[in-house]
């Protein structure tokens, strides 16, 4: 793709020695185009964390290549490595990571006030439009152990997004929250990239979580089906039941 943020070709991942290796990711090719919602989906080891933990940077390949932004990934040192993941990545886990003794406006800003340099895609109208969108007006002074479940995955979208990333990475954002929470989130997500512009890489095995992304590609065993892979019109929660049972996921 001409316009891909990220880009991964033949990417494998081994554990274990050379006399006991088993494979975890086998041949996974994909590209992000910049401004998409892609999701990788499967069922719980499937391989899908440990993907989104190489294409991200956190983690080596055992062999393959990927290309984030124009830079071959694993061709840099550690330390630019580092710098173009903070520069170029937001991440949001299922787990929320937000620092319990700063409160909700300091834990938003956390990307900017540790370095990270804004990007083109940041908020237009900074925290300001952020806590209106995400609807955190009059958190700010709140603390994490003060907020629910879906607050505190708000706010961790929102600190992901301050600083205008290129790419948004989320590992099962909706894991640890409840269904109508995770709906909103979702929605939060789907504005995001509708209204700002901003490209998403999802990793989830939820297929309400799928069905509000541009694409959806699915994982088994370390290996993508991507013969069963949904583009556009054709991501519908029914649509993505029947990929699913077509895999036997």
């Amino acid at each position: 793709m001409s316009d891909a943020i990220l880009q991964a070709s033949e990417l494998y991942k081994f554990y274990g020695t050379a006399a006991g290796r088993f494979p975890v990711v086998r041949e996974v090719a994909f590209a992000v185009e910049r401004g998409r919602f892609v999701t990788i989906m499967g069922p719980s080891g499937s391989g899908k964390s440990t993907l989104l933990h190489m294409v991200s940077g956190l983690e080596p390949p055992s062999g393959g290549t990927v290309t984030l932004d124009g830079h071959d990934l694993y061709a840099l040192s550690e330390r630019r490595r580092t710098l173009l993941r903070r520069d170029t990545i937001g991440f949001v886990f299922q787990f929320y990571n937000l620092i319990p003794n700063l409160t909700v406006d300091e834990n938003i800003r956390l990307p900017l006030l540790i370095g990270a340099e804004p990007g083109e895609g940041g908020p237009k109208d900074g925290l300001e439009g952020l806590v209106r969108d995400f609807g955190l007006e009059g958190k700010l002074k709140s603390y994490p152990h003060q907020l629910s479940g879906g607050e505190m995955q708000r706010v961790s979208i929102a600190r992901a997004l301050i600083a205008g990333p290129a790419i948004l990475m989320a590992d099962e954002p909706t894991g640890n929250i409840s269904t109508s929470a995770g709906e909103e989130v979702m929605k939060l997500f789907r504005r995001s990239c509708d209204e700002r512009g901003q490209t998403i890489l999802l990793v989830t095995h939820n297929p309400r979580d799928a069905a509000f992304s541009d694409e959806v590609h699915f994982l088994k065993d370390g290996e993508l089906h991507d013969e069963h892979a949904l583009r556009g019109s054709d991501v519908t929660p029914s649509s993505i039941a029947s990929a699913l049972a077509d895999l036997g996921i």
